[in-house]
């Protein structure tokens, strides 16, 4: 389809207009954490790494990082083998309600987060508090588990469209156990898949605040918590400023790597 000159300049105003709105605040975080004023004023008197250096010297700050890569390494490890699971069940066999199970795994990634914070919330009080399973990391992990499945099984069900069951069928004919088939052929096929959702998936768990509200607790504080917490501190602004820009930067180094794998994965390449 042809686009007379006028709508292409539309177009790329649109574009300008939308990438400026959601990348202009950030880059704005990452300048804030370079001023050497602690408040947040505008335009900065000048550049400094000071604040870097006492956000790296907060304990409070560090130890809600290692909560959250915790929390985060949890929730994909369960969403690469549960997602993995039900992709191969739906792409690879035939069976009553195939198409309502992807649908219920996919459903809790387009519901509110605050709607599915307060059902594990009350999941969790009316099944394991009962078992003295109180909130902690443990269902920090699960409440995030629960739409990290999302984006792997999304992107394993893909490739596995893409690839051809023949391969293991072949492998079955010239003498392969099913193990042995998943070894030397099909897990090759689905490798870059299982790599993207499972960087995707650390990202979202990474960043995950909503959820993580109403599934913590009492001393288990994750950055993004720990950051909501300390926004109102005026004394604490250049340090949150900090870790803000460094989770920033943190979360666009797997979503990049992501997004090539899934450019492979969608282009059907083998690796």
């Amino acid at each position: 389809m042809q686009l007379s000159r006028s709508a292409r300049i539309a177009l790329r105003v649109g574009a300008g207009l939308g990438f400026a709105v959601i990348y202009v605040p950030l880059v704005l975080v990452l300048v804030n954490s370079l001023n050497p004023d602690r408040s947040a004023s505008w335009p900065p008197s000048g550049l400094t790494v000071h604040w870097w250096s006492v956000a790296r010297e907060n304990a409070g700050a560090r130890e809600a990082l290692w909560v959250s890569v915790k929390a985060g390494l949890g929730a994909t490890a369960v969403a690469l083998v549960l997602g993995t699971l039900i992709a191969f069940a739906v792409a690879r066999h035939r069976f009553f309600g195939r198409g309502t199970l992807s649908f219920v795994v996919v459903l809790p990634i387009a519901l509110p987060g605050i709607v599915t914070g307060i059902a594990l919330n009350s999941a969790f009080g009316t099944v394991l508090e009962p078992l003295g399973v109180g909130l902690g990391l443990f269902t920090v992990v699960v409440g995030h588990a629960t739409f990290c499945i999302v984006v792997v099984f999304n992107n394993v069900v893909a490739r596995l469209r893409r690839t051809s069951g023949s391969y293991e069928e072949a492998a079955m004919d010239l003498g392969a156990n099913t193990f042995r088939a998943f070894v030397d052929v099909t897990f090759p096929l689905v490798r870059s898949a299982l790599l993207a959702g499972a960087l995707l998936a650390f990202a979202l768990s990474f960043d995950e605040i909503v959820v993580t509200t109403f599934t913590a607790g009492p001393g288990v504080e994750t950055l993004p918590l720990w950051i909501f917490d300390n926004m109102t501190r005026p004394r604490q602004a250049p340090v949150v400023n900090v870790v803000a820009a460094v989770l920033v930067l943190l979360s666009v180094i797997p979503i990049y790597v992501a997004q090539r794998l899934s450019a492979d994965t969608a282009t059907g390449s083998r690796v």
